[in-house]
């Protein structure tokens, strides 16, 4: 393939599925090791309930049986720690209870480890686990976290409430956004709920522990999203592990969307119990256990107020959030309402005041922490939801009362913290008018209402940061640990080139884009680059890949220790040529001298780094090879406008989505099909939020959508054709590819503008009393909203 279908911006395809689609990915559940032992965890069926005791006899005289484990076993362990400190409003620390490796004392919800049983067999395992007789003393549960504000009912008793914390932001501002809303011309309020998620990666977690007693060292095979941070929490402050001691190996992970990111429980267990018992430890989760043990993401209620003047500019935003944390605060959980989401609240907009109030509550629910998007959903969805509200009770077009107040110079300081740096929000907005067609909505409109069917027109506009950084700012907004992300790039001799990087890839593509950049950077063919991660024996300390960061950071990484390369590759060049170093060209994998045809191929200058005849040692070490950490100056702000048309039967109420169209400003982008396949993949996962999926709990804390057979998703033929676009490209200021991050945007931005249309379905319909539907949209809901004024 020539170079220029090889680099940057070229749709090349990703290099890695080869493998995955013959059958040759390497999963963690591939993996076997010599002796292994498997665990089943008994996990508890009473969502809150005190527990008296634990009957192991039975199972322990199993078959195959080896040990039946207990908290007892894990006292001089710590709990799983929490990776983000929320101050309150009134400047005290969040409440932060200990979560167990397994149940102590309580169990909070379904699904919490009661015990574990490791045997010979899987299916050994699984018989003993059902012979432990727990006692459980069922106590009353509590699942709405605005519920659990006020609730009798203490999930964690030692700490006297289930109140987490009680944030405002920005606390100063509050005054003036109250004496806003008095002045106001036109105050629009709206309540909503951010339905609860779960996360329904393709592939389950799995987590193989191993031990070695003749070195004493530690190795985790595990399905994660950063295998580096795992290995800081799990080592440091659960088993008091050193680092150089444990090894955490994250292979071909199939999908995450945020639920893998976490420290679990079970990766703990298995690295604990692998030394107890001197044999490698491995658990598999069952798509059943996973409803009630991977960390959902959303669960907000809210209430938000729009202040507007009577030409419709936008005054001042006021939000009041219960945010649900499930019974145990999760790895990143107390930073999604709060700093994720509160610091979104002006989305594209010249709101010159605003305040956020969230109060996070512990509940007897499955933990809930981010999932794609991560708060930066939940402020899109409250915020452009309210927006078009606003613009019908005020008669001014939805698109026109988003004009009126954008963005419109860069850089922008927002009054909620930060600064975007550039962007073009009116010419995403005339892309998806463009894309979408939407001068020809009225036509189509017409031809649904021949068949009996409503049909409407949504719109949206949404900003997100990604790349959460810099360290030293997040370090004060309670982050405990650095954001920052590593790379090392070693040239051998012969020329080809080795990306060893911090982050991880598990559907991202990663193999391609990192191959794509530093290809371009050289001039060599991509398939000189082999890119390496997940690995902590053989990759730099890095932070791993979430909130749209691996681009923007790790790639940033990763430029700046190609960089170095480049820099030493030229003093050896120019030695070779008898010239000095900054008469040096590299275009096209050759090195040249400024204004001659004096020139040097990029294998002969490797060759040289590593057989170093021709240049004096006592100047430069042989070798070629550099490491570098890049620590981002600032968020990442990619920007766009979505627009979808919907169709509604009146009748049964039922959705059909018929067209999507998304016009996104990521900066630049490296390979724009990847960059397509994750946008389409987001508004199917959004798609799935606005009108299916929900995690819904009864009065007793039982979750009744626990299965395939309860949780909708999507299917093919849920989704239209999508129309994605993203030639409106702004790029980033302040890091060396100029990209932004596209990961999150289709999920962050697609269920207001479904939910957009719906309203707007009904209200051209002669349904003028529905303002809001709560989601998921299905057939029922809409129907009740159509019906019941």
């Amino acid at each position: 393939m020539p170079k220029d279908e090889q680099g940057i911006g070229a749709s090349t395809k990703r290099r890695e599925d080869i493998r995955f689609l013959t059958g040759d990915g390497n999963y963690t559940d591939d993996i076997n090791l010599r002796g292994q032992a498997h665990v089943v965890f008994l996990r508890s069926q009473v969502a809150h309930g005190r527990l008296r005791g634990i009957d192991p006899a039975a199972a322990e005289a199993m078959p195959g049986v080896i040990r039946v484990f207990t908290a007892k076993d894990f006292e001089s362990a710590g709990g799983l720690p929490c990776g983000w400190q929320v101050t309150d409003r009134h400047g005290q620390p969040m409440k932060e209870p200990k979560h167990p490796i397994l149940a102590e004392g309580k169990v909070r919800h379904v699904g919490e480890p009661i015990a574990a049983v490791v045997a010979d067999t899987l299916e050994q395992a699984r018989d003993a686990a059902e012979a432990v007789i727990p006692d459980i003393e069922e106590l009353p549960a509590v699942t709405n976290p605005k519920d659990a504000a006020s609730d009798a009912s203490l999930v964690h008793d030692e700490i006297g409430t289930n109140l987490c914390y009680d944030w405002g932001f920005v606390e100063d501002n509050k005054a003036k956004v109250d004496a806003a809303f008095e002045a106001a011309d036109h105050v629009t309020t709206l309540e909503l709920v951010n339905n609860r998620l779960v996360p329904n990666a393709m592939e389950p977690r799995v987590s193989i522990g191993d031990y070695s007693r003749g070195t004493g060292e530690h190795t985790l095979y595990t399905t994660s999203q950063n295998p580096h941070v795992i290995r800081l929490l799990m080592g440091a402050f659960v088993l008091g592990i050193p680092e150089h001691k444990l090894r955490v190996v994250a292979p071909d992970v199939g999908g995450g969307f945020g639920s893998k990111i976490f420290h679990y429980a079970e990766e703990a267990f298995c690295t604990f119990a692998a030394k107890a018992i001197n044999r490698p430890v491995k658990w598999t989760c069952q798509r059943g256990e996973s409803f009630v043990s991977d960390a959902h993401g959303r669960d907000h209620v809210t209430k938000i107020e729009l202040a507007l003047d009577k030409d419709g500019l936008f005054q001042a935003i006021r939000t009041d959030t219960y945010a649900n944390m499930g019974a145990y605060l999760s790895t990143f959980a107390p930073s999604v309402p709060t700093w994720l989401h509160g610091t979104l609240m002006a989305g594209n907009y010249r709101t010159p005041l605003i305040y956020v109030n969230v109060k996070a509550t512990f509940t007897n629910t499955v933990p809930v922490d981010a999932y794609r998007g991560a708060g930066r959903p939940e402020a899109t969805y409250q915020l452009e939801r309210v927006i078009d509200k606003a613009a019908r009770e005020m008669g001014i077009d939805p698109i026109e009362i988003r004009r009126r107040n954008f963005v419109t110079e860069f850089p922008y300081a927002t009054p909620v913290a930060v600064e975007y740096d550039t962007g073009d929000y009116h010419a995403t907005m005339d892309k998806v008018l463009e894309i979408a067609d939407a001068a020809g909505f009225e036509k189509r409109r017409e031809a649904s209402a021949k068949k009996g069917l409503l049909r409407g027109f949504g719109i949206n506009a949404y900003i997100e940061a990604c790349g959460i950084a810099p360290s030293n700012l997040v370090g004060q907004l309670g982050a405990r640990a650095g954001l920052y992300e590593s790379a090392t790039v070693r040239v051998n001799a012969t020329g080809g080139v080795v990306v060893m990087t911090g982050s991880h890839s598990h559907g991202q593509g990663h193999e391609t884009t990192f191959a794509q950049v530093i290809a371009d950077m050289i001039g060599i063919d991509a398939d000189q680059v082999d890119v390496v991660h997940g690995d902590t024996a053989n990759t730099p300390m890095g932070m791993g890949t979430y909130g749209s960061r691996s681009i923007a950071v790790g790639g940033s990484a990763m430029v700046r220790a190609a960089g170095k390369v480049i820099d030493k590759a030229k003093k050896i060049a120019a030695h070779l040529m008898e010239c000095s170093p900054e008469d040096i060209e590299l275009k096209d994998g050759k090195f040249s001298v400024a204004g001659t045809d004096k020139s040097v191929a990029w294998g002969d200058v490797t060759l040289a780094a590593y057989v170093p005849h021709n240049y004096p040692l006592e100047e430069m070490e042989p070798g070629l090879e550099e490491t570098a950490f890049y620590d981002p100056a600032n968020f990442t702000y990619p920007a766009g406008a979505y627009a979808c048309e919907v169709e509604v039967d009146p009748e049964t109420g039922k959705v059909t989505l018929c067209s999507f169209a998304a016009a996104d400003d990521f900066g630049n982008v490296i390979n724009p099909m990847i960059v397509d396949g994750q946008v389409h993949g987001g508004i199917g996962q959004g798609a799935g939020q606005a009108l299916m999926e929900a995690a819904a709990y009864d009065a007793t804390g039982q979750l009744v959508t626990g299965s395939y057979m309860d949780y909708t998703m999507p299917r093919a033929d849920d989704l239209p054709y999508y129309a994605v676009d993203h030639s409106c490209q702004t790029p980033c200021t302040h890091n060396p590819l100029g990209v932004k991050g596209c990961g999150e945007a289709g999920a962050i931005a697609s269920p207001p503008t479904i939910v957009n249309a719906v309203v707007d379905a009904l209200q051209r319909g002669g349904h003028g009393h529905v303002t809001h539907i709560d989601m998921p949209l299905t057939p029922l809901r809409v129907w009740q909203a159509i019906h019941q004024r």
